[in-house]
Order: structure tokens, then sequence, then C-alpha cells
């Protein structure tokens, strides 16, 4: 049999449910009979944050069809029906096996063949198992993934034969964290086992992880870093009693919980289309190589234009959102006749959230450059029950390339997406927030010194470190004329030396600066070599 339709979206998603509805309100919209979807899942597009945000918890679980698109962003709940209403064919359960981008052909698993004069790619990613790695016995009926509303089912039943059991959680980025949230949630123990030096390594810092892992041990979680599973023990049923590390520790599990990344579904388009970073390669527009064919939500390796054009594929619901509705906007564009935008990349400011326990974070933009900390990181701190507040700035080339921010209201969050989007010198960024009644000690120093963000020549930053005799091996950084200064001045000087700094002979006027690169401190032959580099560009 085969059908043909004017538009294919491939793939149940959230990009698939944000494509549509996209569509429908565009201009005169779709034509009944013109679109349809494609999806594996069995159930109509969803927002999938809620699979490990809500529908794991105990009391209050999200459960369909409260959580279908597009309510993640205020906006309509799209049911089987409202798809039936705009003459939209939904095709679920069904796995296309073939894709012929050149003669505009699908095929389906069950020997249908599906025409299209547009193709909208929303196929996702997938987890990655165990398995992959060569662990053996990780397909136990206890060993539990988190990708599908099926996944988020399974773990939910395994859970509840679990209560007041033990639970290893495998992997610590976003899916560990969160679930292992859930799992505390169900009053069952969790032991979170992990490669890397600490959790959400791929964007918190140090002392950003400390934090969170602080908390979570608060909460009972166990933290096994630097350790890899490599197996299982089982039981005659095949179901997990405990994973075996690479050191030969066996921790009891009565349920495992894998979360080690995900894997962009490209195949059914491996050599017919261009990929990059793991991803479809799409232009600004959200089009491919073949100009038919457009890609979007976690497949999409898209330019930014916010970082200069430099190609990336975000695995991320706001992504996916935003990346449906700007692949529409360039198809009816192109419907429409309209002369295409030539344009260096997609207009699109990265962000991330997490909710976790009573902890609520946000991230806009890139972590490159140095980070700048701010508020307090204990874990305990002011009344009962108040939430904490603090955060990172990474300044880069003196301009605020990316902001994270745990506890920050609506308003809090807004002005440093701003901040983000709008490349502000940290300074005016700690101006904003301070309007807003939200100040931090670590940037005011920050906002008070004037050339902030500016090319100032190298010379004269010799002449401010030779007049201070404070010149020692690191980084470039400056302080304000603060108590705060002396004392960070010394805690550097003592990590990079291992022992105190001679007292100062007088407090810092200005600032205190390192130079980076020069050899050992005070190498007076280095530091010219450094110096005449023309110009520096101060925080």
């Amino acid at each position: 049999m085969s059908r043909a339709f004017a538009y294919v979206i491939l793939g149940g998603g959230v990009a698939a449910g944000y494509a549509a509805l996209e569509l429908v309100r565009h201009g005169d919209g779709v034509s009944p009979g013109e679109l349809c979807i494609i999806s594996d899942e069995a159930v109509a597009p969803y927002e999938r944050p809620a699979l490990s945000k809500g529908y794991l918890l105990p009391r209050g679980a999200a459960r369909l069809p409260a959580f279908h698109t597009c309510v993640g962003a205020n906006d309509e709940l799209l049911r089987v029906q409202w798809y039936t209403d705009h003459g939209i064919e939904l095709f679920l359960g069904t796995r296309v096996v073939s894709a012929d981008v050149r003669r505009k052909i699908l095929l389906t698993a069950n020997g249908e063949t599906i025409n299209y004069k547009t193709l909208i790619i929303a196929t996702g990613a997938r987890a990655l198992k165990l398995e992959e790695f060569g662990v053996s016995r990780s397909d136990a009926a206890n060993v539990c993934y988190l990708r599908s509303l099926e996944d988020a089912h399974k773990m939910e039943g395994v859970m509840r034969s679990c209560h007041g059991g033990n639970a290893v959680v495998i992997g610590g980025g976003y899916i560990g964290m969160e679930c292992a949230a859930a799992l505390v949630a169900n009053e069952i123990k969790v032991a979170m086992v992990f490669p890397r030096k600490h959790c959400m390594d791929r964007l918190f810092t140090p002392k950003i992880a400390e934090f969170y892992e602080n908390y979570y041990a608060a909460k009972g979680v166990t933290f096994i870093k630097e350790a890899r599973v490599t197996s299982f023990e089982t039981l005659s049923d095949g179901k997990v009693t405990a994973a075996i590390l690479r050191d030969g520790r066996s921790l009891p599990a009565d349920m495992v919980v894998v979360g080690i990344g995900a894997r962009a579904n490209t195949e059914l388009f491996d050599g017919k289309l261009a990929m990059e970073k793991g991803g479809i390669k799409v232009n600004g527009r959200m089009q491919t190589s073949d100009a038919a064919v457009y890609a979007v939500g976690d497949v999409a390796a898209f330019p930014v234009a916010l970082l200069g054009g430099d190609v990336r594929r975000y695995e991320h619901v706001d992504c996916a959102r935003r990346t449906a509705r700007r692949a529409v906007e360039a198809i009816m564009e192109r419907s429409d006749g309209a002369e295409e935008r030539g344009e260096k990349g997609f207009d699109y400011l990265p962000f991330f959230y997490s909710r976790v326990f009573a902890l609520s974070w946000q991230f806009y933009g890139d972590n490159v450059g140095e980070p700048v900390h701010f508020g307090d990181f204990s874990v305990s701190s002011g009344p009962a029950g108040a939430r904490p507040k603090f955060g990172a700035c990474w300044v880069s080339g003196g301009l605020v390339a990316g902001v994270f921010l745990e506890g920050g209201s609506r308003e809090e969050n807004e002005a440093v997406a701003s901040a983000v989007r709008s490349r502000a010198r940290i300074g005016d960024m700690a101006a904003e927030l301070e309007s807003r009644g939200l100040a931090f000690a670590e940037l005011e120093s920050h906002r008070k010194w004037p050339l902030g963000g500016q090319e100032i020549p190298r010379i004269q930053v010799w002449q401010v470190a030779h007049k201070k005799k404070d010149l020692v091996e690191g980084k470039v950084v400056y302080y304000g004329k603060t108590e705060e200064s002396v004392d960070s001045y010394k805690k550097v000087f003592k990590s990079l030396h291992g022992q105190d700094s001679n007292p100062l002979s007088e407090p810092l006027d200005e600032m205190a600066v390192m130079i980076s690169g020069h050899g050992k401190p005070h190498d007076r032959t280095n530091i010219l070599n450094e110096v005449h580099k023309p110009t520096i560009t101060l925080p």
C-alpha cells in the first residue's frame, strides 16, 4: 500500500508535536490529509522531560494525557483528538526501515510506502546501552533505562517492587541525577557510579558539582566516582542482585538505572544526508543537504549565530521546541515564495535546566572561558526552608559567555539570559541583577573595575604587577579594592606554590594581576617576553 502527503514528520517526540502545531497555525495552515506523523511509539507526541521530572514521583505523578505536547511551553495540549480534528494522520507504533531521499519515499516495517514533498526528521536520540560497552548480564528485567514512556512505565513498576531496597544508578549526568532524586523520593537507597571526578562534568564546575553531591549525600545518596560497572550478579530468574565494579567491589542492587548518554537516530540517512557532530547537518533554517528535508531536535547539528556560527547539536527539550518552530517557519517561507534569508546561523540561546528535590537551576549560553562563582554554596544556609542561591558566570574575552544560576526567580533568570544573549560585560550583568534586588559580592568587584572588557597595553599590566610585587604564576585575573581581594590573592598564591605569600607591603590599590605563560614567578626575562605581546583583554 502506498500513501502520499505534502508534509511528513518522522518521529514522535517533543519536536514532532511542536512542528505539527506550528504547521497548523502558520498562515492558512495545512489542509486535512496533507500532514502525517510517523512514530514508533504507541502514543501521540508528549513532553519527554515529564518522564524524569514527574512520572516517577510517588505522589502526584504525571500521567498522559496531561503532558502531551505542547503544554511544556504553556501552549495547547495536543490530544489524539486534536490531530484528528485538524486532519493529521498519526502512524503510531510504526517503524520506518528505509528512506530514499532522492525519490522522497519512506518504507515502513509492515511494507507500506509513504511519499512526501517535504520531510521533517525528528527521530531524536536513543539511550546508550551497557551491552554496547561489553557489560555482561545487562539485559536483566530490573535494569532500567529512561528515554520513552515505555521505559518510564517499566521503571515505575520496578521501583514499586523495590521499596526500601537498594538501587545502583550508573551515570552522573542528567538522567542519573534526576532518576537518583526520584528513587530517593520513593524511599529507595541509592548508590551512584560514574567514571568522572564529579557529577555533570560537561556543565558543572567542580565547585558547583560539590554542592549537588553534598546535597544528595545529605539525602542518603552514596557517590562512587572514577569507577565503572563491569558486570552483574544475577539470580536464576535473571534478575540482578549486585553490580560489580572494575576494582572488584560489589554493590547490592535490587534495581539498576542506567544513564550513560544517548546517540542520535541518524542511521536511516547515513550516506544520504550530510552529517556532523553525531547528527544530521543543517543550516540556520534547519534544512539538510537535501532541500526537501529538514532535521530538528536532538538529531539536528546546526550553526548557532550567538556562537559565531559554530555548529552544535543539543539534546534538550528547549532546542527541540525551537528548532521545530524554526523549520516550519523556513518551510512556509519557501512555500509562500518568500525570499530566503541569508544567515550565519540559527538565532538560538543555548538553555538547560533541571529540577530535583527542592532545587532548581538554569543555564544559558556556553561554559567557555573562566568561571566566576558567586553566592552561598553551603548546603544548609539561611533560615529553615530557605532555598540556596548561587551560580557561576563564564567570562571569555571580558564578556559573559554563559551563566548558571541555582534558585533564581523568573526575573533573575531572565536577567542572566539577557546578559548572555547580549554578550554583556560581567559588570553590566552584576548591575542588572542588583537592580532586581539580587547582589553578589563576588560580582561587585567586577562591576567596580572601570576597564573591564577593554584591551590595555600589556606593559601596563607588567607595571601594576611589578609595583605591587605580587606577580605569581597563573592566569590573568584582577580584583577590586576590597578586603576580599587580598584574601583571594593569598589563596591563589598558596594554591600555586604550596606556601603562604609574603605579607603585602600595602593594600591592593586597584587590582592584583597574574600573567600566564611566563614560567617561574618573578622571572624577569620571561615576563618581558610576555609583555611584548601588544595587548591584554581584562575580564
